[in-house]
């Protein structure tokens, strides 16, 4: 696999437990669940990626189950669409989200995800979308800008970050992350600037949502699987960080209230250390599942 363990594998393995039917893995990344998912089982697994590049890595990672897997350039918001143009709503029985920023994503820095390579401010999921950070950074009005770090971001300096940003965009537009990374840490008191997590943190995670609509489309996608999976289908949900987490837990109480669904994990699951030890990336990841009454 090109640069990608998948998080708390043994956990979504040992949940679905697949033998054969039809997973939905939708948030396909570069294919690391389903290509272990295949491996085991006889299921075949439908494929969705909003991002075409990884959507074409995964392809190569998974050529060998040719056959059983099949390909949608599509936003997991848009599951139910998916499934009812397969004709199998209502027939599959497992569904992953991973809800992660793929290493893909993170390593190639002209997408602008991170931080600390320069790149243009981008942060697009889907290329086929013309809405970047750059337009929200140098176009939304203060409180808009306010409002998405403190809502999305959960940022304590917002007021003073945001303060710096109209100022630096009268003189010239902001246009890389590492600008932007600097501007910030320019502005929050020095304990913060220089912690172990960099201040400009919050605010790419907030733009990062912003941009992709990600808080909305979850919560689309949770309502899609429902109708998706057939009785007894399960669904693993697998968020990075409490603003996601807070909108899974919500929602899986919420449809056990009405004997929808029963909840399969009473807290969520996390990454023992050594996962952690072996894949960073795994250490904010919580994981939640469903089963469909």
């Amino acid at each position: 696999m090109q640069n990608h363990i998948p998080v708390l594998l043994k956990k979504v393995l040992s949940i679905l437990n697949p033998t054969d039917g039809i997973i939905i893995d939708a948030t396909l990344g570069l294919g690391g669940h389903s290509k272990e998912i295949l491996k085991i089982s006889k299921a075949s697994v439908i494929g969705m990626d909003q991002d075409g590049e990884a959507l074409e890595i995964a392809k190569g990672n998974l050529k060998e189950f040719k056959g059983r897997v099949s390909y949608y350039q599509e936003n997991f918001s848009n599951i139910k669409k998916v499934a009812e143009s397969l004709g199998v709503l209502g027939k599959v029985s497992g569904i992953i989200l991973d809800l992660g920023v793929s290493s893909l994503q993170i390593d190639k820095s002209e997408r602008g995800f991170s931080f600390q390579k320069e790149a243009p401010l981008d942060m697009r999921m889907d290329t086929r979308s013309d809405f970047t950070a750059y337009e929200i950074i140098n176009s939304y009005s203060k409180e808009s800008l306010v409002q998405i770090f403190r809502e999305y971001g959960e940022e304590r300096f917002a007021y003073k970050i945001v303060d710096e940003i109209i100022n630096e965009r009268r003189k010239t537009k902001i246009k890389t992350t590492t600008e932007l990374a600097s501007l910030i840490k320019r502005v929050v008191p020095k304990k913060y600037a220089f912690a172990r997590i960099h201040p400009a943190t919050k605010v790419f995670q907030a733009l990062r949502i912003a941009v992709n609509n990600e808080l909305n489309n979850l919560q689309k996608a949770l309502e899609g699987s429902l109708e998706v999976l057939f009785p007894e289908g399960k669904l693993i949900v697998i968020s990075f960080h409490s603003l996601e987490d807070r909108i899974v837990k919500r929602f899986f109480k919420d449809m056990q209230t009405k004997s929808i669904i029963q909840i399969l994990t009473k807290k969520p699951v996390i990454a023992s250390e050594d996962e952690i030890q072996s894949n960073p990336r795994s250490r904010s990841a919580k994981l939640r599942a469903i089963q469909k009454n």
